[in-house]
Order: C-alpha cells, then structure tokens, then sequence
C-alpha cells in the first residue's frame, strides 16, 4: 500500500481552479486511492466530482452535531454528502485560532466516525512546548480519543506547530521519536495500531527524505498543495 498524500488548501483557491488543478494531477500521476485533498466545504461537491479516480476529498472541518441551531457550521453528514470521504479533525490552525479543545475535538472526531468519514486527528506541539512534546502529545491522544472503540478509520497526523508555515522542518530523528511515539501511545491506551502522518511545511525538496522514514506513513501538505504541479511532485515522492 502506498503512503498517504493528503493536501489541505486552508482557505485559499477558487472554484475555478478545480478543473485545471485536477487536470494536472491526472496529467503527472495515477490515482492509487491514496490522493486526498481537504477543500473549502463549499467547494467539496465540485472537487469530488471532477476528481473522481485520481484523488478523494476532504473536509477540513464538521461540527459534532447532526443538525441544530449552529449558524455557519456544517455537520459529519452534511460534508459526507457533498462528497468527502476524509476529514481533518484538531488541524493546529483550529486548536488555536478557535480554541477547540479536546474534549470538543472528541465529540468532532466520534460523529465523524459514526457517518462513516475517515479522520485525520492532528497533534503536535508549540514552540515553548517542544522540550516537553510527549506530555502535550499523549494528552492530545487520550482526550482526543475517548470513547473511540473502532480505529481502522483514524489516521493520526503529526504536525509540530512549530514547523508549520514557518519554513522549520522537524529532523529526520525528530519525527522518527514523535511517530514512535504516537503509534506506542495509541497502542498501549487504546490496543489499536494507526498510521501517522507528518505535517510541517512539506514541500516537493523535502517531501521524499520524509517519506523515506519508515515510521511515517504519509503527510500532510500546506501551503505546498496548493499549486498541483507542486502536489503532483510530492505524490511522486513516494
């Protein structure tokens, strides 16, 4: 099986870059069910459709409810419907920018789950967490987790916040520990065994030094995805 490349365009690109950014990816690669790229939710029905047999979407968030009075989210089924089979749930951006905690990103993770979506559970650590990140790490883990008896639908993504739009780039040692970690983690914890990503400023120079290490089993590209010749390359790393 090949390892996973999953692309996440935040909030940027429009609706008429699909067609052209999908026709590149067709051009350089060869869809293997291991492409996903995490859209803008208004944009998940088009991406979906024209991508069909090269890449999968993704979501980049859901609320934990099914439906209610939660004006400006969208819910686990909603984003399923309009066509992701992936979800990011935890990205550092809403941890931060949205203060989701992990009781909240628990509750995200399980309704994602239960409407059959696939979740990429982000953790990592902050810069002044660095020095301490298995604390922070399996904090993130077991909270993030809870209730969770069935994980052959979790995928777990490293992303060091550190490392993260900032040009900084985890050693190879420095993920090789943290992946260790996670997997031993969700094992002892939880009895189950999970891929990880990694996630931190991947990039086409870097992408196949990364993917090289035994211990990560995909990544998860930024700012990187968001040009497809750029994404393409990346994909070709592997």
């Amino acid at each position: 099986m090949s390892k996973l490349i999953v692309a996440n365009w935040k909030m940027n690109n429009s609706f008429a870059d699909i067609q052209d950014y999908v026709k590149e990816l067709r051009r350089q690669v060869k869809g293997d069910g291991n492409i996903v790229v995490c859209v803008p939710s208004v944009m998940l029905k088009d991406f979906s459709t024209s991508a069909r047999g090269i890449a999968q979407a993704g979501a980049q968030n859901c609320h934990y409810a099914e439906k209610g009075a939660f004006t400006g989210e969208v819910s686990a089924k909603m984003v399923k419907d309009a066509g992701a089979t992936y979800v990011l749930v935890g990205h550092s951006e809403r941890r931060e920018n949205f203060n989701e905690k992990n009781e909240f990103l628990n509750k995200k993770l399980n309704s994602a789950l239960s409407c059959g979506l696939k979740v990429i559970f982000c953790v990592g650590e902050k810069l002044e967490e660095k020095t301490k990140y298995k604390s922070v790490l399996k904090k993130q883990i077991i909270e993030g987790f809870a209730h969770v008896k069935d994980f052959a639908n979790i995928i777990v993504a490293y992303e060091p916040v550190w490392a993260i739009g900032t040009g900084m780039v985890a050693t190879d040692l420095d993920i090789e520990r943290a992946h260790k970690f996670i997997k031993s983690v969700v094992k002892e914890y939880f009895g189950a065994v999970v891929p990880v990503l990694y996630g931190g400023s991947v990039k086409p120079s870097n992408a196949k030094e990364i993917l090289a290490n035994p211990e990560v089993d995909g990544v998860l590209v930024g700012g990187a995805s968001l040009n497809a010749s750029d994404f393409a390359s990346i994909i070709l790393s592997r």
